[in-house]
């Protein structure tokens, strides 16, 4: 511990050390407290004679802080956390990009959070008249014409497509038992596909990264219900055959249905309907501004033909005259949410799309895709690409022969970033790529991030060269060093007692 000494005195006083790894029970003292409450104006009353023997023995085991200690702590335990605004964040598949901050203040506007989902529809007009401008954007960008908001989030709006394509299939005393998906899809898609009853056929991709056409095509039959595709796909690659590819579903009389993760690729540029498909969901906590991580908040749209419209989940908002008003469509699977969806996400998602206009959509896709190239021509002489041909928003890196090399794994390398303040990029998907290191620096970041991050990742790969070890053991500089993940999963154990806690 650094010391200095007192100029009045040779009392040695600790310099100031950052608080990693202190806990808010080790910290304050027996007579701390924040609050101090009012004189007892009332009978007292033991806790026994309230309770009837079943108080406790020994007083809660709660920390004994001052206000002040408790806001430096979560300051502290913030500080420890990683996002979007402390540092770049190029997760493959996820679009965490920068959101701007008016879109948060937008939906804590008092006539949005201070309102409650059993108002009277006259008193909620603003909010209603938000969520149909927001499906009618949301229409136009997918290029299909009704949507549904309720979702709550991508996996949820899988759910939701593909329960009513089934509906659809159904009412037309065709249910079907078979989902094509490609092998380089979504693990949700697979999932969704047997959540819903049918049977998962996966097809390979070809050589330029996209769909087998001949492999699809000797899939598809009358038996299959629709096939789950991700346009631009995992690999970050357009499919050159998507009309062929939705042509030929739809002779069998299948559906075509869109992975909406990528929309940050082609939004204002190709509309997913245009292309052939019959629904898809959009993720508004990757596309349009929504915090994204943690777990939530989320929301997942779906956007479908007419066709299908009758079967989506209700409500939806109508527009009548100068009034909006929920209504629910007349074959409807039924709710798949409660009340209407997350609100919140609607409302930034919304402020989004007024404050970038339709070209700002566009723009963005472009820079997506711009810097994408940029950041994969900088890397790809040190880290092979799965794929050498022109990405979309997102592209991916092979570690295998860095492996086969030098023995470190796609796993260290990403630990490895850590410590250089750099967030890793998805790693071990899509499967079919070895040692997988899928990368998307969005839209938002700009080129001296996107040089600093090329630099970083060509060290790594000399220091993996000149010392493997040193990979090995990454990271080093953060508060928790490398974890047994596997252990974790299977024996996790997520609170901590004081020693001296009651069982």
């Amino acid at each position: 511990m650094s010391t200095f000494s007192n100029a009045g005195g040779s009392a040695e006083v600790p310099m100031h050390e950052p608080l990693t790894g202190t806990l808010i029970f080790e910290r304050g003292a027996a007579e701390s407290r924040c609050v101090e409450a009012p004189p007892l104006d009332v009978p007292a009353v033991s806790l026994d004679a309230v309770l009837g023997g079943r108080a406790r023995s020994v007083p809660p085991a709660l920390p004994h802080v001052t206000e002040v200690d408790i806001a430096r702590h979560y300051e502290h335990l913030a500080s420890a956390n990683f996002g979007v605004d402390s540092g770049f964040y190029p997760l493959g598949s996820c679009t965490m990009k920068y959101n701007p901050k008016i879109d948060e203040q937008a939906c804590r506007l008092p006539g949005f959070a201070r309102i409650h989902p059993y108002q009277p529809e006259e008193t909620v007009q603003g909010a209603l008249e938000l969520m149909w401008g927001l499906q009618e954007a949301l229409a136009e960008v997918a290029g299909l014409p009704v949507v549904t908001l309720q979702p709550a989030a991508g996996a949820h709006g899988e759910l939701t497509a593909l329960l009513t394509i089934r509906a659809y299939h159904t009412a037309n005393g065709d249910p079907r038992a078979k989902v094509l998906v490609p092998d380089s899809a979504h693990g949700t898609n697979p999932a969704t596909v047997a959540m819903c009853g049918y049977q998962v056929v996966q097809i390979p991709s070809d050589e330029r990264g996209g769909v087998d056409l001949e492999a699809l095509r000797a899939a598809l039959d009358t038996d299959v219900a629709a096939l789950m595709l991700t346009n631009p796909n995992t690999v970050g690659l357009f499919d050159e055959n998507i009309l062929a590819i939705t042509e030929a579903v739809h002779a069998v009389g299948a559906l075509a249905y869109c992975d909406g993760a990528n929309l940050n690729a082609i939004m204002g540029k190709s509309r997913p309907g245009d292309m052939g498909f019959d629904a898809m969901h959009i993720n508004l906590h990757k596309t349009f501004a929504t915090p994204h991580g943690g777990g939530g908040p989320g929301a997942g749209p779906v956007a479908v033909t007419e066709p299908l419209a009758s079967y989506l989940p209700g409500p939806l908002v109508a527009r009548d005259g100068e009034m909006f008003t929920l209504s629910t469509p007349e074959h409807s699977i039924g709710r798949v949410r409660s009340f209407l969806g997350n609100f919140g996400v609607l409302v930034r998602a919304y402020t989004y799309i007024r404050a970038v206009g339709g070209e700002g959509l566009r723009e963005i896709s472009e820079q997506a895709v711009l810097s994408a190239n940029y950041l994969k021509a900088l890397l790809e002489d040190a880290w092979p690409v799965a794929y050498d041909r022109t990405c979309m928003h997102e592209f991916v890196m092979s570690g295998g022969p860095l492996r086969k090399a030098t023995g470190v794994r796609t796993l260290d390398v990403a630990k490895r970033l850590l410590d250089y303040g750099i967030h890793p990029p998805t790693v071990y998907f899509p499967l079919i790529v070895e040692e997988a290191l899928m990368v998307e620096p969005t839209e938002t970041e700009g080129k001296a991030t996107l040089d600093r991050f090329a630099a970083v990742l060509r060290l790594i790969a000399e220091e993996a060269q000149a010392d493997p070890d040193l990979l090995h053991g990454a990271p080093y500089t953060t508060p928790v060093r490398r974890l047994d993940e596997a252990a974790a999963v299977k024996n996790a154990d997520l609170a901590w007692r004081p020693e001296d806690v009651e069982a």
